[in-house]
């Protein structure tokens, strides 16, 4: 079966890529609908940047209970507590498998996220 790709973006990627049985959700930032990076600090970033990965797997027809795997990353360790909070709140049960690292981002956010969902044709 050939890839799928879905959405757009102003960059060289795509939202969404089904693989077969699996989608791959590029890395996530915390711009609202305007394309402008919301305005607070992680807890405001987390959730918008979770809202879009939700929005990026709609696009594969999935949704968060498909997610298997998460990559995060923060621009400050000492914001995992406020990230991890509304992180929770987005996987309630069986949450998926998470790497979490401290990184420098190519934008001036606090958070990105990426993720893998599994989810049969």
């Amino acid at each position: 079966m050939p890839k799928q790709c879905f959405g757009t973006s102003h960059v060289p990627l795509s939202p969404a890529v089904r693989a077969g049985d699996f989608v791959f959700v590029s890395g996530q930032v915390p711009v609202g609908a305007d394309g402008i990076v919301v305005t607070g600090g992680i807890t405001e970033q987390t959730e918008q940047v979770l809202q879009n990965v939700k929005a990026a797997l709609a696009l594969a027809g999935c949704g968060m209970e498909d997610v298997v795997k998460t990559t995060c990353w923060l621009d400050d360790a000492r914001d995992f507590g406020g990230f991890n909070a509304v992180y929770a709140k987005h996987f309630p049960k069986e949450p998926p498998a998470r790497t979490t690292a401290e990184s420098r981002l190519m934008l001036d956010i606090k958070v990105e996220i990426e993720a893998l969902a599994y989810k049969p044709l």
